[in-house]
């Protein structure tokens, strides 16, 4: 037996990303995910990128602290999946944007672990589910 789910309270607007610097990590994701900037604090400390969708924000955070995942430490905090349609011609144009590949790849034929520019995981995948 099946049930409707409860009618939802809301959806999700936005992933937002604690950051040192947003202008500097949104350039990197505008050119990784094609969006562009759809709102910009006038003391640029908060970003969103949108292209009428859900949004990718960056928010400053003064106190930032790189994650080390996947070693002790700091944890990931979260971490995007990224579709693609070809995963070595991805990681190639994100590590040309300023990305690095993570050394600990847990299943590198379906998921790419990459480090954006200030440490946040990040995965492209070809997996949709279908």
């Amino acid at each position: 037996m099946t049930t409707s789910p409860a009618p939802a309270v809301g959806r999700l607007a936005s992933v937002s990303l604690d950051c040192p610097d947003p202008s500097a990590l949104a350039d990197f994701y505008g050119a990784l995910l094609g969006l562009p900037r759809a709102y910009e604090s006038p003391n640029g400390g908060v970003v969103s990128l949108s292209d009428g969708g859900m949004a990718v924000t960056m928010m400053r955070a003064a106190n930032h602290v790189r994650p080390t995942w996947p070693e002790p430490g700091q944890q990931q905090q979260l971490h995007l999946d990224i579709l693609v349609t070809d995963l070595d011609d991805a990681v190639e144009r994100s590590i040309a944007l300023g990305a690095s590949e993570a050394a600990h790849q847990p299943a590198p034929t379906a998921w790419r672990v990459l480090l954006d520019p200030v440490g946040h995981p990040f995965c492209l995948t070809t997996v949709t589910g279908d």
